[in-house]
């Protein structure tokens, strides 16, 4: 019988990677979408669902192996008060449908896997294992309160993990887009102080962990979902330009930034100017075995 991987949200960047990982080991895919595609060719099934109610999306639950849950609106806009709810509720709504849902199966996945985020730290510069303080502010209080809902209960038959996910770096969109726009109209220089950590790690590493969880019942509770050797933003621009064959690059002062990203970017301009120093304690534990650490070696590949 063939193996079912459900992925509520998995219309992103970061799902269609893994639904295409996934496709590739034999696994049958389910993405659950608001806007379900007029045609397919991929091999992947989608279903319509609103993230908030059950519906008949639940049967694609029952009986699969695992739910990986992607579901959040994009932290990549300007934080108006419709914005923070949205960011909000998009996550927490999505999480208590996901968990109703499995109670409500006769053959249970036997784990559920949660895609969440670094910036529980908050803007540090200290090394945040998985057992480091949480930070301060409206992202870091997003990151518990969906932590707290995806944890308020636990199920007898099916395992959860909680994957704090760093700056993924992958191929044709994700994180590392905007930044190589920047640099390719000579704007990549470092970002205000630039002292500020990039907690990143590889696509396909990060496909990788995902699998992990699902095949190895070992894995169970909050994992930094992250590379082991995070960098600078200043060091990260360097890397980036001479990937690209670019020469110096003006630095962008904080002032600067903040009107950038809100008059040009509409976004946050928090997103660029905070950072975290994270490492992959657990994992490593577990004996994940990273296949890219090498951050210029990285870019080169994929830029």
């Amino acid at each position: 019988m063939r193996k079912r991987v459900v992925l509520p949200g998995g219309s992103g960047f970061l799902g269609k990677a893994f639904a295409a990982y996934l496709k590739e080991r034999d696994y049958d895919v389910v993405v659950l979408t608001r806007r379900v595609p007029e045609s397919s060719e991929d091999g992947i099934k989608y279903v319509q669902w609103d993230s908030r109610n059950l519906g008949e999306w639940v049967n694609e639950i029952e009986g699969s192996v695992a739910v990986v849950n992607f579901t959040g609106k994009s932290v990549n806009c300007i934080y108006t008060k419709s914005n923070k709810e949205e960011i909000v509720s998009s996550r927490v709504e999505s999480v208590r449908a996901v968990s109703e849902a499995i109670n409500r199966c006769e053959q249970p996945p036997s784990v559920v896997v949660q895609a969440g985020s670094l910036a529980i730290y908050g803007n540090t510069s200290e090394v945040c294992d998985e057992e480091a303080p949480h930070g301060k502010g409206f992202s870091v209080q997003v990151c518990e309160w969906w932590e707290e809902e995806f944890f308020k209960q636990s199920f007898d038959q099916t395992r959860q993990v909680m994957f704090r996910i760093g700056f993924v770096l992958g191929e044709n969109g994700g994180a590392l887009e905007p930044l190589k726009k920047l640099a390719r109209y000579g704007l990549g220089g470092t970002v205000g102080s630039g002292k500020q950590y990039i907690s990143w790690l590889h696509i396909d590493d990060l496909n990788r962990m995902f699998l992990e969880a699902i095949e190895n019942e070992r894995y169970q509770g909050i994992y930094n979902a992250t590379g082991p050797t995070p960098v600078t933003n200043q060091t990260f621009m360097k890397e980036l330009r001479e990937s690209m064959g670019k020469g110096w690059a003006p630095p962008a002062p904080t002032p600067f930034v903040w009107l950038g990203a809100y008059l040009i970017m509409r976004t946050e301009p928090s997103l660029a100017l905070t950072g975290r120093n994270c490492i992959p304690k657990r994992l490593e534990n577990e004996g994940f075995q990273f296949k890219y650490t090498d951050l210029k070696k990285t870019l080169s590949e994929l830029v």
